[in-house]
């Protein structure tokens, strides 16, 4: 109780409180085009939907592999604060480009329907650069935030004077989350409805207009804030720590007393290497102190000499990378919403019996819900409960949490793929085979409340795996290191991205060929999404004895 308190006075009383509107509001409006997008994509440019979810998955790969252009940025030159400013403005600019596509008439191309040929008009060159030009920007802005906010609230919390700060922290980053789930759920039900109900001139407008306010609100808290300094850039040092580990190839580690030799920061927390990747040890070693260390103790030559502080951030990186790769499946699992809003396109989504009807792109709700509920009562319930019988502080190991998640995925997938099987057996038995492709919509007779489960299974694998591998990088990389552990994490989400497109082409083109229809067909019901969920579901199996065989050879490793 006495750690909750002062967790909960700390968090009230901080600067981190005051944006707490703002990061919500910036989260609703970003999150807000995401959902419906495939389905703006399909009608109001004409697209395949192989081509709108190749397109989304390489926005999302962008989004994701940008944030380490921006722990780039933050670590090196700018600090937390203004990168996080400078991607919200990005951010807003962007929006209100693709906001103009939906006014403009003339930044798309006419609807099929206006035409009485069989092919529809595609985008101009001109019309796929506006397109773009304005994902590209969200992109960056994402980029730029995304490694920084995490890493700046920590910053306004952080005291390592306080006895509970670890425990205060965990629960940080688990409250993190939650308001992320808050957001989505928020952005996925009234925005998406907003999008439905008014179209997409007010549906797109409204996201625009929150993240003017998010911008302003950030900008207009700047005097409360902590903001910690730039440091020197990680990106360089890493690579001076090859450098200086090649040009000493010859030393002999073992030939003397290398402890003696090490070179250290007079700053610095970590006072011995560890016993892997022994080579990069030389990059630390003093062979001559009268050329090599200045006189107030710094190494004259950063490309012949590093502390064994940078040394270790190096070995760190190259630890985590195993445990990291594992989530790359499990963010491609999560990247299924554009097939997921076809298929509910098509079903009942009358909620039982009432007149109300969920609209197609908001039922990740039930992930997002079934998130925040379980990080809840994981943080209130299940954590205090566990360290009142273990006497030890925090809950479940990090890579425990993460193997579960990849078990949830997995039977994720697999219900997805019989439930699929099932909606398509009972629309080719009602005759729904439309006669040419595209995104029609009609009424299978088969209630949509039949893909929750595998919503609620999502959300808690989300929530086992990513905040698990988030401590995990926190617990395992420097203090030096906050910003890039976020970018570390979305770079996860930026390859599922890239990976996830690959598939979809390869599908497509690999199914349809000889004139055969592809099991990603923009007309689901000829298709077989079926089979492509039971191949997710294939790689989830393979990722999760990966990890088994990582855990089994991948020990804690000592000083050297």
């Amino acid at each position: 109780m006495a750690i909750i308190q002062e967790e909960e006075r700390l968090i009230d009383h901080s600067p981190k409180s005051q944006t707490k509107v703002n990061e919500t509001l910036e989260r609703v409006a970003s999150y807000g085009l995401q959902p419906n997008m495939i389905i703006y994509l399909m009608q109001g440019y004409n697209l395949e939907v192989v081509t709108a979810t190749s397109i989304l998955n390489i926005w999302s790969a962008l989004s994701h592999g940008l944030a380490l252009l921006g722990a780039f940025v933050s670590d090196s030159f700018f600090g937390r604060f203004r990168v996080v400013a400078i991607g919200s403005i990005s951010s807003l600019f962007g929006m209100a480009i693709l906001w103009l596509t939906t006014i403009i008439p003339q930044l798309r191309p006419l609807p099929c329907d206006q035409f009485e040929i069989n092919e529809c008009n595609r985008p101009t060159p001109a019309q796929f650069f506006v397109l773009f030009f304005s994902l590209g920007i969200i992109a960056v802005g994402a980029g730029f935030v995304r490694p920084c906010s995490i890493a700046f609230g920590a910053d306004q919390l952080d005291n390592k004077e306080n006895t509970n700060n670890n425990r205060i922290m965990e629960s940080y980053f688990n409250w993190y989350y939650a308001t992320i789930g808050m957001s989505t759920l928020i952005a996925t039900t009234l925005i998406v409805y907003i999008q439905d109900a008014f179209g997409w001139q007010v549906g797109f407008g409204i996201p625009v207009i929150l993240m003017l306010f998010s911008v302003s609100a950030f900008l207009l808290g700047s005097p409360l804030y902590i903001k910690v300094n730039a440091t020197e850039s990680l990106f360089t040092g890493f690579f001076q720590v090859l450098v200086a580990a090649v040009r000493k190839r010859n030393v002999n580690l073992h030939s003397v007393n290398c402890e003696n030799y090490y070179h250290h920061s007079p700053d610095s927390e970590i006072q011995a290497l560890t016993n892997s990747f022994r080579c990069l040890d030389k990059a630390c070693i003093i062979e001559d102190p009268q050329i090599d260390i200045n006189r107030d103790g710094s190494a004259s030559n950063p490309w012949r000499l590093r502390s064994v502080e940078q040394v270790e951030s190096l070995k760190s990186l190259v630890r985590v990378v195993p445990i990291w790769s594992s989530n790359i499946n499990v963010q491609l699992s999560l990247n299924q919403f554009s097939f997921s809003t076809l298929q509910t396109q098509t079903m009942d989504r009358h909620i039982f019996f009432s007149d109300f009807e969920i609209p197609a792109g908001s039922f990740s709700v039930f992930m997002v819900i079934t998130l925040i509920l379980w990080i809840a009562l994981y943080d209130r319930a299940f954590v205090p409960l566990m360290e009142r019988y273990t006497r030890q502080q925090g809950g479940l190991n990090p890579v425990l949490r993460m193997g579960i998640g990849l078990v949830l995925s997995s039977t994720a997938m697999t219900l997805s793929a019989i439930t699929e099987g099932i909606r398509r057996d009972i629309a080719i038995d009602q005759k729904d085979v439309y006669p040419q492709d595209g995104p029609n919509i009609a009424s299978v007779d088969m209630s949509a409340m039949w893909f929750v489960p595998q919503y609620v299974l999502l959300g808690l694998a989300d929530a086992f795996n990513a905040i698990g591998l988030v401590e995990f990088l926190y617990s395992e990389l420097p203090k030096s290191m906050s910003s890039f552990v976020v970018a570390i994490f979305t770079l996860g989400m930026a390859v599922s991205g890239f990976f996830g497109s690959l598939i979809v082409n390869v599908l497509d083109s690999v199914t349809s060929y000889g004139g055969e229809i592809s099991w990603l067909s923009s007309n689901i019901n000829k298709g077989h999404l079926d089979y492509y969920y039971w191949l997710l579901a294939f790689f989830n199996i393979l990722n999760f004895l990966y990890i088994l065989l990582i855990c089994r050879y991948n020990r804690p490793q000592g000083p050297s």
